[in-house]
């Protein structure tokens, strides 16, 4: 807790020398108290005690915003009705909605960090601004760790900025609560062999039904279109036939996803992903990453099931 403190005192004190320099004071969000229910998106429908529990980290929705008295944020506000919503409503209900059913769902609302750190490009600025977005799940997490029968399985699932988090709790995590894991899914972000080093809690996943790994991956329509700061990834599985060479597999009957063992990345044909627009020249151009928890929404619900049944039997 104390080099939690110490952190934040630094991501404080960065953010203040930036202001300084814009010329803007920055306001910083209130944080959110776990122990108060309308800071959660929970669904149980494991009726006869047999699934997970589902921990989900939503993704980035808000862009740098501005107070009424002119203070600059950079974080989300998890009191303000509309980025409640954007959370709630467009995302983590939308998950609950292929996640939950036979397990129980718990998604926290926090600070995430706005897009406009991503969109600097600049790994060291990332880090900075969201070390108190990250302090919150892990928060979030520790309180829900605390409150669950630990005899069940854990999944850790989280979306972007969400799979963002779900690294650092891998890291977060001790011993005994990695012996819980089942799996946990980095969906549409990286992880990097420097964050391998530091925790022995990232294995990556081989196949289809092996448990307390990590499942990560990202989508692209070639390999020049990975975002380094997003997608420059040391691990990678295809989630529709779960291999890890580049055997391809096919996708709703006319979609070819194949995973490049080269850069960790899927490459995908047939699907234009026109239903996300592009942002600033960052995301859905030539990456799609915008369909990671969805356009293999099937595929996630079933390999769930298939990794809560093999930590149950194991």
């Amino acid at each position: 807790m104390k080099l939690t403190k110490i952190w934040l005192l630094i991501t404080g004190l960065i953010i203040w020398g930036v202001s300084c320099k814009s010329g803007k004071e920055v306001f910083i969000p209130k944080a959110p108290d776990y122990n108060d229910a309308t800071m959660w998106v929970t669904v149980n429908s494991d009726s006869i005690g047999a699934g997970a529990d589902i921990f989900y980290v939503v993704s980035t929705w808000e862009e740098d915003w501005t107070t009424e008295d002119g203070r600059l944020c950079h974080y989300a506000d998890v009191y303000n009705p509309t980025h409640r919503e954007h959370m709630g409503e467009l995302e983590i209900k939308r998950a609950a909605a292929y996640m939950s059913p036979g397990n129980r769902f718990y998604a926290p609302f926090y600070r995430h960090t706005t897009i406009d750190a991503f969109l600097t490009l600049n790994d060291d600025t990332i880090r900075n601004r969201t070390r108190l977005a990250m302090d919150d799940v892990c928060r979030a997490f520790d309180h829900f760790q605390a409150q669950r029968d630990k005899s069940r399985p854990l999944i850790i699932v989280g979306f972007s900025q969400g799979g963002m988090a779900v690294v650092e709790l891998l890291k977060h995590i001790d011993d005994d609560t990695y012996s819980q894991l089942a799996a946990a899914y980095v969906l549409g972000y990286k992880v990097t062999p420097e964050d391998t080093l530091q925790t022995k809690h990232i294995k990556a996943a081989q196949g289809e039904a092996d448990t307390g790994v990590t499942i990560c991956y990202n989508t692209v329509k070639d390999v020049k279109y990975i975002k380094p700061v997003i997608a420059a990834t040391c691990m990678g599985i295809n989630p529709v036939n779960w291999r890890t060479d580049d055997t391809p597999a096919v996708l709703h009957d006319s979609i070819t996803v194949t995973l490049s063992p080269q850069h960790h990345v899927l490459v995908v044909k047939g699907y234009s992903g026109s239903e996300y627009p592009a942002y600033k020249d960052l995301i859905n151009v030539g990456d799609i990453h915008s369909c990671e928890p969805w356009l293999y929404s099937e595929c996630l619900a079933k390999n769930i099931s298939v990794r809560t049944n093999a930590w149950r039997k194991n």
